[in-house]
């Protein structure tokens, strides 16, 4: 029996048909979009307090989908890759 998968990994042009698809949107061209956050830290790579270095934190806040002018690497036309039936 083969292991279950314990990661599935998806291009961004796979992420926004999935993000369309489950929307209900059947036109227009729709990319993606990502909100970033900005945070900083002393960090070090060991506990020595003589290591530390100013550090920025990104984190990754949400992530969707918006109305873009062209199809490209980051983008979907929804009436292709979701048609109404």
């Amino acid at each position: 029996m083969p292991a279950e998968p314990s990661q599935y990994l998806y291009t961004h042009k796979e992420l926004v048909t999935a993000l369309v698809k489950d929307s209900n949107i059947h036109e227009g061209i729709w990319g993606l979009s990502v909100n970033f956050g900005f945070g900083a830290a002393s960090m070090g790579s060991s506990p020595d307090a003589e290591d530390l270095n100013p550090t920025a934190v990104i984190p990754l806040l949400k992530v969707g989908i918006q109305r873009v002018e062209v199809v490209n690497s980051l983008s979907v036309d929804a009436a292709i890759v979701n048609p109404k039936k």
